[in-house]
């Protein structure tokens, strides 16, 4: 199984910006950054550049990372052990606070490719219901589901 994690965030002012300069200066250095990380399988990517970010109809002005991980611990150690956790620390210079869990994660099948729908659905549960196995977070992990058992015939 590998992790998907979708994550949105609000801007506060257009990424054109003065006030969103440095976090546009590094879209490109934390999206190689992320890609080439250990564990990193896939992203969703808006174009053809590095700073091109994920057009979609879910609100104006409203970011979205949507990608996938061999683990927790690989997700965990690009998030918090990379040059990714200054930004993280400077994210509300930049994003409103919504109020409501911004972040979710779950299990996919390995080689499997989720949809940005798929992932607002998943965040849309979270909110609804909290966490548990089909939508859940960093601080309410849920570990991934093991294999049916099967018995002989």
């Amino acid at each position: 199984m590998h992790l998907a994690q979708l994550n949105v965030a609000r801007l506060r002012a257009p990424l054109d910006a003065p006030a969103t300069a440095d976090f546009v200066a590094g879209l490109e250095p934390m999206n190689a950054l992320s890609d080439a990380a250990p564990g990193f399988v896939w992203r969703l990517k808006g174009g053809d550049q590095p700073t091109d970010t994920v057009q979609h109809d879910y609100g104006d002005q409203l970011l979205i990372n949507f990608s996938v991980w061999e683990s927790r611990e690989t997700l965990w150690n690009y998030v918090y052990r990379t040059a990714h956790l200054e930004y993280l620390r400077r994210r509300r210079e930049w994003f409103e606070h919504l109020g409501e869990p911004t972040v979710v994660m779950w299990w996919i099948p390995e080689g499997y490719t989720p949809t940005l729908a798929e992932g607002m659905a998943r965040l849309d549960l979270l909110r609804a219901q909290g966490p548990g196995p089909d939508a859940f977070t960093f601080t309410d992990f849920h570990q991934p589901p093991t294999p049916a058992a099967t018995t002989p015939a």
